[in-house]
């Protein structure tokens, strides 16, 4: 049978859990799925414990494994579940030698200090089933503490993947015919610091992989800290056609106090300069954030400086997540914002964002642009804006197309659609069915 993967969270669980499935697949014996935990809020943790019990019930003989960040920090929460037959660490989920024998060959609960963790692997994949762009992590773990977030419990301290194994990831990518790839990881502007081989930085990366796979079309970043962003990584932005001109910053909030008590690394200016640059050197540039309402101690005025960053900064893409104390955090120690105002927040944040959304549809129209097309007959623009195309339109193509108008949620692109370039081959297949995605949380 056909090893499941059941992934909350990130781009990079879903990358994991990708490598995961191919590790376990020739060595199953019998109905395995393998869920791949998220814990960057206390909702996290409850929606994979309940879709695990559910799992349970529907396939009562299978094999459920738990890993991801769920399991690393909340260990004796799904230890206890009788579903759960082992657990796997974050460290160790990655590694062969976890997926090569039957269960009872394991520890039930294998997970080490990620703490101690020094390296972060390098991926080996090509392509994820299902997925026309192609994520490569080039970081994991973080060494920050912001006040709300338990991920570096989960995934360690911040360490980088050497720049040759990327660029060598990247060309595999090409070779097996992928047009994008998005580099990822936890805390990506953190890249390099850690490597003793000289000092690297993620800009210094991108100009490496554009200059050593010129095959690529597109190159993307994933959630990026503003403040970090280096000297190099500003200079490809301004030089760099083919990094893709979609910056999804990870704000958190509008207010200086809030952002000092969720030990944020910027300001509120921070953010407005950054964007106010990145369009300076590349006109047309799309921005997307992550936004927490009512975190804790925020009065009504403090959200409102939230409210008017998403025009301030010129946002178009909102992640809005309603505070949720996490359990063992500084902030859930600090005094709470009521949960009815908490969710009046979230629902006003969310109303700014779709209106920054369809002002932003409504300028593209008449515009023409070149799309990736992905299943289900849609593509992105180079700014990672959805439009929609014919239905049967093929994965995993480049086109040219003119904007027709919009619905409020993605672009409809008009007749004159050019020819697709066509790839000498395509990292799309139709998704396997064993691998099921279910992200509900930021992606980075």
């Amino acid at each position: 049978m056909p090893v499941e993967t059941l992934t909350f969270g990130c781009r990079l669980n879903t990358v994991e859990s990708e490598v995961m499935r191919a590790h376990a697949a020739p060595h199953a014996a019998g109905d395995l799925v393998i869920v791949n935990t998220c814990a960057v809020t206390a909702e996290a943790g409850r929606q994979a414990r309940k879709a695990i019990r559910k799992l349970a019930r529907a396939r009562p003989g299978a094999e459920i494994v738990v890993t991801g960040c769920g399991a690393q920090v909340e260990t004796a929460a799904y230890a206890a579940m009788p579903e759960v037959a082992r657990l796997v660490g974050n460290d160790s989920k990655g590694r062969a030698e976890s997926w090569l024998a039957a269960q009872q060959a394991h520890p039930r609960a294998a997970v080490d200090d990620i703490m101690a963790v020094r390296e972060a692997a390098p991926t080996r994949i090509a392509a994820i089933a299902g997925h026309t762009r192609a994520f490569v992590p080039v970081q994991n773990g973080c060494d920050h503490r912001c006040t709300f977030c338990v991920i570096p419990f989960g995934r360690g301290n911040s360490r980088s993947v050497p720049p040759a194994d990327v660029v060598d990831q990247v060309r595999r990518i090409v070779d097996h015919g992928g047009r994008e790839v998005v580099l990822t990881g936890v805390d990506l502007t953190a890249y390099g610091r850690d490597l003793a081989a000289g000092p690297s930085r993620l800009g210094q990366l991108v100009q490496a992989i554009l200059a050593a796979v010129p095959g690529l079309d597109r190159l993307r970043l994933s959630s990026i800290d503003s403040i970090e962003a280096d000297a190099a990584l500003m200079e490809a932005i301004a030089g760099e056609a083919r990094l893709m001109p979609h910056f999804h910053l990870s704000l958190q909030a509008g207010d200086d106090l809030i952002l000092k008590r969720m030990k944020r690394r910027h300001a509120r200016a921070d953010a407005i300069r950054f964007c106010d640059a990145v369009r300076a050197l590349r006109p047309g540039a799309v921005f997307g954030a992550d936004l927490i309402a009512g975190f804790p101690t925020e009065t009504e005025a403090q959200f409102t400086r939230s409210l008017d960053l998403v025009a301030e900064c010129g946002l178009t893409h909102l992640h809005v997540f309603p505070y949720s104390p996490r359990p063992e955090t500084p902030a859930a120690r600090m005094p709470p914002v009521p949960g009815d105002v908490v969710r009046s927040r979230a629902a006003r944040l969310r109303e700014a964002g779709a209106a920054a959304l369809a002002s932003h549809l409504a300028g593209e129209v008449g515009r023409r642009h070149r799309v990736l097309t992905e299943r289900g007959g849609i593509g992105r623009t180079e700014g990672f804006t959805p439009v929609r195309l014919e239905p049967d339109a093929a994965a995993g193509e480049l086109r040219d197309v003119t904007i027709a108008g919009h619905d409020g949620r993605m672009l409809i692109a008009g007749s004159g659609i050019s020819p697709p370039e066509t790839p000498p081959g395509s990292p799309i297949r139709e998704e396997s069915p064993g691998s099921h995605e279910a992200s509900a949380f930021p992606e980075r």
